[in-house]
């Protein structure tokens, strides 16, 4: 009887475990904290990051054509993201010899848009339990619950999210955007701007919102050095050199 009781409440903790609910993480909030096995070994994250930026990111299953072409798009261009202080980091809910395999036949056999010989050094997550894609949000219930979709977490050097984007399972990722919000990021961190639509570096920039009656009054009046559309809403010049040789040399 006794035997059965401890049965019976082992379970039940482990339907608990599994149905556990975690809120769905937002932009400001700190990283959840997690351990895993990886195919670059085990990590800490993000504290094994600090001091860079990281797009940590879910794909729905090893071995399928979508995730193929986004991983051999994602390590060819590592190096660039790297220039920038930034860290990849991938995930799925298959096994680690899973990973492996399939890294192995993408190295081995996929030439893919002049990519072919591609090295995956950047760490994938196991992730069989799905602990690490539940706390993320990563599981969507109406796309499927054993597949994590095409989940984007850029995360700053503090361990901070400060971009979230969601894919379906069936659309692959914009690479040159992804670098785009990590560039946008980092330049507004640095220069305390506000970058507007399909900003790219080189374009103008948005100035902080006038604060008072007076500079708004100046700004209008063009004694300040910049553009304004209105006492809201004004641009200023910041060239392409200026932004990538203090983003990019740090």
């Amino acid at each position: 009887m006794r035997g059965r009781k401890i049965f019976s409440i082992n379970f039940k903790i482990k339907k608990m475990e599994e149905n556990q609910v975690f809120a769905m993480p937002r932009i400001g909030d700190k990283a959840p904290e997690f351990k895993a096995v990886t195919t670059q070994g085990e990590i800490n994250f993000p504290a094994d990051y600090k001091g860079s930026w990281v797009i940590l990111f879910s794909h729905p299953a090893d071995f399928t054509p979508v995730c193929t072409s986004e991983f051999m798009t994602f390590a060819s261009l590592e190096s660039k993201f790297n220039e920038a202080n930034c860290k990849l980091v991938g995930l799925s809910v298959d096994g680690l010899y899973s990973h492996i395999a399939w890294l192995r036949t993408i190295k081995e056999k996929i030439e893919y848009k002049g990519m072919k010989n591609v090295e995956v050094t950047f760490p994938l997550i196991e992730d069989i339990t799905m602990e690490v894609a539940k706390k993320y949000g990563m599981m969507m219930p109406g796309e499927s619950n054993t597949k994590a979709v095409r989940a984007v977490f850029v995360i700053d050097p503090a361990g901070v999210i400060r971009t979230i984007i969601y894919y379906p399972l069936s659309l692959g990722r914009n690479f040159d955007e992804l670098y785009r919000v990590v560039i946008a990021l980092q330049t507004a961190d640095e220069f305390k701007i506000a970058t507007p639509a399909d900003w790219r570096p080189g374009d103008d920039v948005i100035v902080p919102p006038a604060g008072s009656c007076g500079v708004a009054k100046d700004r209008m009046e063009g004694k300040e050095d910049m553009k304004c559309y209105d006492w809201f809403f004004c641009t200023k010049k910041l060239d392409k050199d200026t932004v990538l040789d203090r983003i990019l040399k740090k």
